[in-house]
């Protein structure tokens, strides 16, 4: 049975994720700048997709280094992969032209749109190009013989077609303009007429100047293109110094192959054969776009219209358990404290590495690095715990994607200071969220108190505000003893470290994972109930799939709450018992949250690991049990809420559709709000 199994491909589903985000641009309930966010971030999703996953084929198909079988499933996911994005471009540039535009038209804003600037605007648009864009553009001319010019990825050109005034359009020639990001803004605010509100896309405003770029020739037509470039890095030996090794391959990033050469899908076949040419551009790598590329830059749309027509997301809410203590130690030295971000805020944290940094009795600080903020609040304060003589471990992962350069040079600002930094370990990333406060011993040889924060998101300070994460804090003797194992594994202490209570993956987790499945399975078959609820933000990983199948065989009920890349297959005979919920709004749900009935005792894991293979068997992943029954209740209700969701919650089907869980139900949950008021309402119970 178990080879009958299907599963998703992989990169097909996580279109099928990205397809939902960009169906929040169509939500007329939230307002017009929040959709215009959700164009952005879908761009922004499918350029890094292109710079990583689709590259990735590409790198099969070209290298032909691995056996003929993987060579032709890549083309085949290539193939699936152009035909589905290009299918979402044309949804993309339809909402974008018809519903987005006519909506601001509304509001009396005006993106101007394949048109001259109008007569009031004709003066500022030539002084503005003369003034501010002519003197950084450099156009070239695209000769047949000529050498073959560089394209850079995320950069913007327009590929103009001329002919000299005199000759005949069939004696045109092909120039080429970079548009100046680095100097101008891609959107341009005009001066208002009449009470209306008028933008210029900078691509427009070069356009209504091409005649002063090229004086003596007719202009004929002009289109947008971009590539996308190889932009993940590979170490082919992690021995040695890391450190210059990743420096190099950063530098390289710039020139990797190319993933996606995209184009305005206006423009006529002659043309693009032309362009093609110029660049030696394979038919493989084209991807339809619109007359407007790079809209990853929409996040920065101006709004003259005020922060009504943005998303005003709720307030954090204050935790009255800290609030009224004046040490975060001493509170969870008695109870754990569940904090969730971003409807707490990320100061709690703060404070917690603030009272290690200045308490006299704490003697280290352990701490991993996977992604933190540019001037990160979390690294002044572990370089303040220095200066105040304590002995702070940090462990840095320099491998954590397009953050090598932020994580490099704030090593390198903590070694400065005295910070004792452990970087990457060969082969594996290190993504788990944990540390860990020492205190000394006490002068009446007491144990100590140690104490320790765990987390399902990383160390940052401004995603917190829009990642929608728990954490631990707690002072639990058994926890805190595993994580000092999880630390002595990564400075090399140890090779083997036995685990009480924490599951970490490449030791125990798999198998104590597998464990817990086996047994909801083992209760069904008694006749007792089997309930799994599994929350994450991808699950790939095969052996694991496998093992849920055989779980909802055995008539366990399944719940996943997946955001993103979801390979298990629903609505199968296998899996009759599963269903798979996903979930979009205005925080990106970035929690993993593992729940096990298991007869009732329900056993209850936060994690930083989703089940994709790399996480469960190229990282170091933590997963750590909920002891305490107030906050795993907590938990539970939270998880539930989620599954009530019928405003943003989707059912993913057996064709990887974004099916709304829109019900008759006359009471709408939307989830982040609901778990926004239900903390809320906990918060203002235990004031009073």
């Amino acid at each position: 049975m178990e080879n009958s199994y299907k599963y998703f491909k992989r990169d097909i589903s996580w279109l099928s994720f990205n397809y939902r985000v960009l169906l929040e641009a169509e939500d007329k309930s939230l307002p017009i700048y929040e959709r215009i966010k959700f164009l952005s971030i879908y761009s922004s999703n499918l350029e890094e997709f292109y710079e990583i996953r689709v590259a990735e084929h590409r790198s099969v198909i070209m290298k032909r280094k691995f056996i003929e079988e993987e060579t032709e499933e890549a083309e085949e996911t290539l193939q699936a992969i152009t035909e589905e994005v290009n299918r979402q471009q044309k949804v993309y540039y339809r909402i974008f032209a018809n519903q987005i535009l006519p909506e601001l038209n509304q509001h009396q804003v005006f993106l101007y749109q394949n048109c001259q600037p109008k007569p009031f605007h004709t003066d500022f648009v030539k002084n503005y190009f003369e003034e501010e864009v002519f003197p950084f553009l450099a156009p070239v001319m695209l000769e047949p013989e000529a050498i073959r010019i560089f394209l850079r990825d995320r950069r913007l050109y327009l590929i103009v077609r001329m002919y000299k005034k005199g000759d005949t359009p069939e004696k045109y020639s092909l120039s080429m303009i970079k548009i100046p990001f680095a100097k101008v803004p891609r959107f341009i605010e005009l001066p208002p007429h009449e009470g209306k509100h008028y933008i210029m896309f900078i691509d427009d405003l070069i356009r209504a100047n091409l005649s002063a770029i090229y004086p003596g020739y007719e202009i004929d037509s002009c289109y947008s293109i971009k590539i996308s470039r190889d932009a993940d890095i590979y170490l082919d030996d992690e021995k040695g110094n890391i450190v210059e090794k990743l420096k190099k391959k950063v530098k390289k990033r710039k020139i990797g192959a190319l993933s996606r050469f995209m184009y305005d899908a206006e423009m006529p076949e002659d043309f693009l054969t032309k362009v093609r040419k110029a660049f030696e551009i394979d038919t493989d790598s084209l991807v339809q776009g619109g007359r407007y590329l790079n809209l990853q830059d929409l996040i920065k749309l101006p709004n003259p219209l005020g922060r009504d027509f943005e998303l005003q997301r709720p307030v954090p809410i204050n935790l009255p358990v800290l609030d009224r203590s004046d040490s975060v130690f001493e509170r969870i030295s008695k109870q754990d404290v569940l904090l969730h971000f971003p409807y707490y805020s990320f100061d709690y944290m703060l404070r917690f590495l603030t009272e290690a940094a200045t308490d006299p009795r704490v003697e280290e600080i352990k701490i991993t690095q996977y992604r933190v903020a540019e001037d990160s609040a979390v690294i002044n304060t572990l370089i303040r715990a220095a200066n105040n003589g304590k002995k702070v471990t940090v462990f840095v992962e320099l491998k954590a994607r397009f953050d090598e350069e932020n994580n490099m040079q704030t090593a390198e600002r903590m070694k400065q200071a005295g910070i004792q930094i452990i970087f990457s370990i060969p082969g594996l990333k290190v993504h788990a969220k944990v540390a860990v406060v020492l205190l000394k011993e006490p002068e009446d040889n007491a144990c100590p108190v140690n104490y320790a924060y765990l987390s399902t998101g990383n160390f940052n300070e401004k995603t917190a505000t829009v990642y929608s994460d728990m954490a631990l804090l707690t002072s639990d003797p058994v926890i805190i003893n595993d994580i000092r194992n999880v630390f002595f594994v990564l400075e090399g202490q140890i090779e083997n470290p036995k685990f009480d209570c924490l599951l970490v993956a490449r030791f125990n987790m798999v198998d104590e994972l597998t464990r817990m499945i086996r047994r909801e399975s083992e209760h069904v078959c008694a006749g007792r109930r089997g309930r799994i609820v599994l929350k994450m933000n991808g699950l790939h990983d095969q052996n694991m799939i496998a093992e849920l199948y055989k779980a909802s065989e055995a008539g366990v009920e399944i719940d996943l709450i997946v955001r993103g890349i979801c390979c298990l297959v629903p609505n199968q005979s296998y899996s009759r018992n599963i269903r798979i919920t996903r979930i979009v709004d205005m925080f990106l749900e970035h929690s993993r949250v593992w729940y096990f009935y298991n007869d009732g005792r329900e056993d209850l894991f936060m994690s930083s690991a989703d089940w994709m293979r790399r996480n469960l068997s190229r990282r170091i992943e933590t997963a750590f049990p909920i002891l305490q029954q107030e906050i795993k209740q907590e938990i539970i209700d939270i998880l539930k809420i989620q599954l009530q969701d019928n405003v943003k919650a989707c059912f993913i089907d057996e064709n990887l559709n974004n099916n709304f869980k829109h019900d008759s139900n006359p009471v709408k949950v939307r989830a982040q709000t609901a778990i926004h008021n239900y903390l809320k309402k906990k918060a203002e119970m235990s004031a009073d």
